[in-house]
């Protein structure tokens, strides 16, 4: 592997006489991992299930690596929502977060969602989960894997933190700011990201942290944790911003995590002026781990923070231009989308789903949600997912989405409206290429499921069906 002069000569500086063996890891194979999605499944039983060679990841209870040569990616349960692809230092900061149930939760940069589901996980279908992520372009992966996860207690936005400060002043418990950066730690798995490097790249991303830390540290609320990380190596893009950060938060403080085998504590003494308590700082390396480079910081907002200095520093905060003008707004829907959609209920669930919950039925465009309770007024971000996608009306129709399918239970649904296929069949590969089953089904929506666990829609209509699995998600050959 070439890397830059000007990279090596900085890391051979910093690591001194461990040089060589990171030097060395970085010439192995990447290490692949794939994380249990709790919402769908324990990890004992995915491990139980599923062909692979596993080996669970010390730090992350829901993590297991799997060996070279394999493709999860190709099974079923992949498209089922049963596990999420994930290298597994990158199971890290989610974990260190320490998410409960029924906590008001953001992932600031968000996209392409991995460490969102795996708090969404955390949060168990309670609480909020606010995930957001400034790049259009990302926004698309982040809600396919949050849909395919059925995760139904997310609000999708793409803002920018500055924007977001002013609607959410000491609004959450919990916060993660898994910060854009130089990528160095992922040299070995995506050698592309070597050719992107320079140490412009780096002054750039330093820029970015610092804002982004400034304005989720007044969106946490007093008592709260923020948890930042980075997959990079240099000290400017970790330590120095800590430092920098503590100079101007006194009222946040680092928190020391207990240690495991092979985690290297932060290094103060690569920071001119680094205070001590930089060594709680956690640095995951390749050559001492199973897993990329990362970095995480852990800190703690003290329980007597003034909330009324986190809403004046969100409103003195002038915001850059919007992304682009909100097209949509929430509405109340009209009285007869809700009641399609408690007759569709009536039809299909064995109990109720959508209606007599927490949850508000609203209206974005053409499309339904439930919209979690106790959120601020929206009104002034950019939002692209309100709440959990429940369908949309066509023609005056209500039809349920994809989105609603796989954050089901096979109970939710009527035993006679349930198409069950098991992992091996070839009818799984044929549903998930957008193919009608050689079947005839009840009139109507029927749910296909792969050994139990929810894959999409087939309606049957007179004479035909048709598959509603999304064009976007199709297989071509599995």
């Amino acid at each position: 592997m070439e890397l830059p002069q000007s990279f090596e000569e900085r890391m051979a500086r910093w690591l001194g006489a461990e040089y060589p063996d990171f030097r060395q890891a970085l010439e192995a194979e990447s290490v692949h991992g794939l994380r249990a999605n709790r919402l769908k499944v324990t990890p004992e039983a995915l491990a139980a299930r599923l062909p692979f060679s596993l080996e669970p990841v010390p730090w992350a209870p829901d993590g297991f690596v799997y060996g070279q040569g394999e493709r999860p990616s190709r099974h079923p349960y992949y498209f089922a929502g049963l596990y999420y692809l994930q290298e597994p230092s990158a199971m890290l900061p989610a974990t260190l977060l320490d998410v409960r149930p029924g906590e008001r939760v953001l992932d600031l940069c968000a996209a392409p969602g991995g460490k969102a589901t795996q708090l969404a996980a955390a949060l168990g279908g309670r609480g909020l989960l606010v995930v957001n992520d400034v790049h259009p372009k990302r926004i698309k992966a982040l809600v396919h894997n949050l849909e395919v996860h059925g995760v139904k207690n997310a609000v999708v936005t793409n803002d920018y933190p500055a924007h977001l400060a002013r609607v959410f002043p000491a609004f959450f418990d919990k916060v993660l700011v898994d910060a854009p950066c130089s990528g160095e730690g992922m040299f070995r798995k995506d050698p592309a990201l070597i050719n992107e490097w320079s140490l412009e790249l780096v002054t750039w991303c330093i820029q970015q942290q610092k804002g982004l830390l400034r304005h989720a540290a007044t969106m946490l609320k007093p008592g709260g944790r923020l948890v930042y990380s980075t997959c990079t190596f240099n000290p400017e893009e970790n330590e120095a911003i800590i430092e920098w950060f503590l100079r101007r938060h006194p009222e946040f403080e680092l928190v020391e995590v207990p240690r495991q085998p092979g985690w290297e504590s932060g290094r103060p003494d690569w920071v001119d002026g680094g205070r001590p308590e930089l060594a709680r700082c956690i640095r995951l390396w390749p050559h001492r781990v199973r897993g990329e480079g990362h970095f995480v910081a852990v800190l703690q907002k003290r329980g007597d923070a003034e909330t009324a200095v986190d809403a004046a520093r969100a409103q003195r905060t002038g915001p850059p231009p919007h992304l682009g003008k909100q097209a949509l707004e929430v509405t109340p829907p009209d009285p007869w989308m809700a009641e399609a959609v408690a007759r569709f209920e009536a039809r299909h669930f064995t109990r109720p789903v959508l209606t007599g919950n927490e949850r508000t039925l609203v209206r974005f465009g053409r499309r339904l949600f439930l919209m979690p309770p106790n959120l601020p007024d929206l009104s002034a971000v950019r939002l692209v997912r309100p709440g959990w996608l429940i369908g949309d009306v066509k023609k005056d129709r209500y039809r349920p989405s994809s989105a609603l399918a796989l954050a089901l239970s096979v109970d939710d649904v009527q035993p006679e409206r349930c198409v069950h296929l098991p992992s091996d069949a070839d009818e799984v590969m044929a549903y998930l290429r957008g193919e009608p089953l050689a079947r005839t089904l009840l009139p109507g929506w029927n749910l296909v499921t792969v050994d139990g666990y929810p894959l999409g829609w087939l309606r049957q209509l007179p004479g035909r069906q048709k598959n509603l699995y999304p064009d976007a998600w199709r297989i071509k050959k599995i």
